[in-house]
């Protein structure tokens, strides 16, 4: 008569592709074992890999902050007043209304930041006669 065979006994079975990727979302590999160290290989080459595949665009801006101060005054909830210095704005003499205000809105970000928009404009004389645009932005 045979003995039943006990189950613990068996030799194992190879593991399915889901029971391995199950083990590593749990990290249950201990350490030094060859599935740790693929762990550790795809995560420095994801932290290394990624700047050069993904734009994070996180570089410094290329634009030269204004030769000039730049006074801002709160105008209510979200609005601001901005005085730029005319020197520091280059507006073409034929310039549309749309070139006008992305030229002040690429003047004022460097105080303001890019999440601005430009809803109005004048120009104005400083105290000592200089040329400079008030520009009336929100956030």
């Amino acid at each position: 008569m045979t003995q039943p065979m006990n189950p613990a006994a068996t030799p194992s079975q190879p593991r399915t592709l889901k029971q391995i990727l199950l083990s590593y979302f749990y990290w249950t590999y201990p350490r030094g074992s060859f599935h740790y160290d693929i762990m550790v290989t795809l995560i420095l080459l994801f932290i290394f890999a990624t700047p050069f595949l993904w734009n994070y665009r996180d570089t410094p801006s290329s634009m030269a902050g204004p030769a000039h101060p730049i006074l801002v005054i709160g105008d209510g909830e979200h609005g601001l007043i901005v005085t730029v210095q005319g020197p520091d704005v280059t507006i073409p003499a034929d310039a549309s209304e749309k070139m006008v205000r992305k030229a002040l809105r690429r003047a004022i970000e460097p105080v303001t930041g890019d999440a601005v928009s430009v809803d109005g404009w004048e120009t104005v004389t400083d105290a000592q006669g200089n040329l400079a645009w008030k520009v009336w932005a929100h956030r």
